[in-house]
């Protein structure tokens, strides 16, 4: 039986469905990413709504014109987490800590306009890229404790709904210029090392025959090991400059030469992203010359 005109709570979960995955965002990034065909007070309705049923809740910020900022309460997240379109997904355990999205809400804030300028563009060009199509800081291990954690992965594919597309993956990571340019491209080695991370059963020695039965970790989650994309915020472009040529130093080494020759690796100021859309010529390749490129580009450098 098919009730019509009944919504089911379907913007609801939505919106509920997007804090989980994001961790935090404004009432107008709520409104953009889940439904920017509506008005915005049906957003605010709803987030208060959300709010008044123990699902979310806001941090104000003083010095932000009173901005407020939205996150999952730990009641919102296990009431997600069960979901399908979230399986799998593992939220952070300070997710639902008001202290914690203060202070982290500088860099949180700034991967989730990534994320909506990406989702904004995909829109406009007619592509495929929804909003859980964006996932923040997925677990990849490297073996001995150490692991990869992109700032998100982000699904997009490339053609209208319904049609013949090309299915796009990347890691992208945002810089606020906390860290020195030394520890930004200390990450080009860490995405090398999962490049070519190979497990080795527990508790037996490698035999040339386990060795050659063996493969890389990450090809059990992506057909093409995605490519990587340093958005670059928190500085002026001289800053910018500085943490590019940082990055192509650390390219000249013999790893992180070979990990670039299969996989691209591209950076670019987040104001370029948000001025002209990601799909844009804004992005500098890591490995090769200084012709700026769309973040779309063939694999090959």
């Amino acid at each position: 039986m098919v009730l019509a005109g009944v919504d089911a709570g379907g913007g609801d979960r939505l919106a509920l469905a997007v804090l989980v995955q994001y961790r935090m965002a404004t009432t107008e990034q709520m409104h953009l990413v889940c439904s920017p065909g509506v008005r915005i007070e049906q957003s605010r309705r709803r987030l208060a709504k959300l709010r008044g049923e123990g699902l979310v809740d806001r941090v104000t910020l003083p010095q932000a014109g009173r901005t407020r900022v939205w996150f999952p309460t730990v009641y919102g997240v296990k009431v997600a987490s069960v979901w399908p379109e979230l399986r799998g997904r593992r939220a952070s355990r300070t997710v639902s800590d008001r202290t914690a999205v203060r202070l982290r809400v500088g860099h949180g804030l700034t991967v989730t306009q990534t994320a909506l300028a990406f989702l904004q563009d995909a829109r406009t060009r007619g592509d495929v890229c929804r909003p859980l199509d964006w996932i923040p800081e997925v677990h990849h291990p490297l073996g001995g404790g150490e692991a990869v954690i992109p700032d998100a992965l982000l699904f997009y594919r490339r053609g209208r709904e319904g049609a013949e597309g090309v299915m796009l993956r990347a890691f992208v990571e945002v810089d606020r210029a906390t860290m020195g340019p030394e520890r930004l491209a200390a990450k080009l080695g860490a995405y090398a090392r999962l490049h070519s991370y190979t497990p080795q059963p527990a508790g037996r020695r490698p035999t040339s025959a386990v060795q050659e039965l063996a493969r890389e970790e990450w090809r059990r989650s992506y057909p093409l090991f995605p490519r990587v994309l340093f958005v670059l915020d928190g500085t002026g472009p001289a800053g910018i400059a500085t943490r590019i040529d940082a990055l192509r130093a650390a390219a000249t080494q013999p790893a992180v030469a070979t990990f670039l020759h299969d996989v691209p690796v591209l950076a670019a100021p987040l104001v370029d992203v948000l001025q002209h859309g990601p799909s844009e010529a804004i992005w500098h390749p890591i490995n090769g010359s200084g012709e700026r490129v769309g973040w779309m580009h063939d694999r090959r450098p």
